[in-house]
């Protein structure tokens, strides 16, 4: 919301220009290649795409926008000539974007590597990097093996409001229904039980439809609502007590064209309600949406700024973004109230998700998983079977 993408567009062009080198941006999916590379566009220069689920590959130009598992598998091509790699979305850096960055660092010791988030922290490890702007340390208990030496340069979600780049957000009261998440525990990949999934969400059909229905008062002069749902049952249930005609549900497993036809719609206001599960936390860029309401649990602060971000972007009819928590997340990640300064902490290590990247067929994601020790030696797919 405050023009990350500009910003890429504007690194990748005055590095070009200084060094007279290449400049790779990477994204983590085909949607953020693709609109990285739109506003390079829009600022009047020419970019290539090298994204197989974006849909193109060729490096006729210069400043080159891709996906980091198409990089990689033309790695080749990549490792002469380049200035600078750029990663969106840098709290998701991967197995993946490291041996990208690894082999071309072999052909350029000097290689810069800038990194982009609003969210600089990842669950179980803390922040990204080690140093502050103004040189002060993140030590052991907030950050582990960090990626980034330096955080160069940071502005703050309230100083963006009062510049008027976002939209202020505003704690709502979630009626006097919720759901019992306090007691559920994660593993160290930051996974819930099953067992304690569905003693919290599933079947609660009165419970859910109170939710939505005091969702659906608190929103009744809002333009758009996004609602969180834990998993794809949970948001069934959801979409039951929503009136059809107003309401869509969208999954990881959503075809393709049903999913683009659904958020065209959104998109044109024709629909006020949207349901997704895991899907539209990061990105997903649909400036009217008002209302955003919580029904799931998670432990990642990073997805929670996420998905209160989706609330956050500016458009002429919208003063402010109702934010509505049916869980516990506000209160234990953000214990003083300030939804932009939540706790941060590191792990003792053991299970920050990586060892395994795993490629979802549906969306061309990258999940990073541990990986059983009796199984590390076996042959693996894309997906990781």
């Amino acid at each position: 919301g405050a023009g990350k993408s500009h910003i890429i567009s504007a690194i990748a062009h005055k590095i070009h220009n200084q060094t007279g080198k290449r400049v790779l941006c990477l994204a983590p999916s085909a949607e953020l290649v693709t609109q990285n590379r739109a506003k390079y566009i829009a600022s009047g220069h020419k970019a290539s795409m090298f994204s197989a689920s974006a849909g193109g590959k060729e490096l006729r130009h210069p400043v080159v926008f891709g996906s980091p598992l198409t990089v990689k598998n033309c790695i080749s091509r990549f490792k002469d000539g380049y200035a600078m790699v750029v990663i969106d979305e840098a709290h998701g850096i991967t197995p993946t974007v490291r041996s990208i960055i690894d082999a071309m660092r072999a052909g350029n010791p000097n290689l810069r590597v800038c990194g982009l988030t609003a969210t600089p922290y990842r669950l179980g490890s803390g922040y990204i990097f080690r140093q502050w702007p103004d040189d002060t340390i993140n030590h052991d208990d907030t950050t582990r093996d960090p990626y980034f030496v330096k955080c160069v340069y940071r502005i703050t979600a309230p100083e963006l409001i009062e510049q008027g780049f976002l939209t202020p957000p505003m704690v709502g009261k979630a009626g006097a229904v919720g759901y019992e998440t306090a007691a559920m525990t994660a593993s160290k990949l930051g996974k819930f039980a099953s067992a304690d999934v569905d003693r919290a969400y599933h079947g609660h059909g009165r419970k859910t439809g109170a939710i939505v229905a005091d969702v659906v008062a608190q929103s009744s002069d809002r333009r758009g609502v996004m609602f969180f749902a834990a998993t794809v049952q949970h948001g069934k249930e959801v979409m039951a007590s929503l009136p059809p005609s107003l309401s869509a549900i969208i999954t990881a497993k959503t075809p393709t064209g049903e999913r683009r036809a659904i958020l065209g719609q959104f998109l044109a206001q024709k629909l006020k309600y949207l349901v997704n599960v895991s899907v539209l936390t990061t990105g997903f860029d649909a400036p009217h949406v008002d209302c955003i309401a919580i029904l799931r649990k998670t432990e990642s602060i990073g997805l929670l700024q996420q998905i209160i971000g989706r609330g956050l972007r500016l458009h002429p009819q919208k003063e402010n973004c109702l934010i509505l928590d049916y869980t516990s997340n506000i209160e234990e990640h953000c214990p003083d109230g300030d939804l932009f300064a939540p706790e941060v902490k590191a792990g003792r290590g053991g299970g920050d998700g990586e060892g395994l990247t795993c490629v979802c067929p549906e969306c061309s994601f990258e999940n990073q998983f541990t990986v059983n020790p009796d199984y590390f030696d076996h042959e693996k797919d894309d997906a990781g079977y």
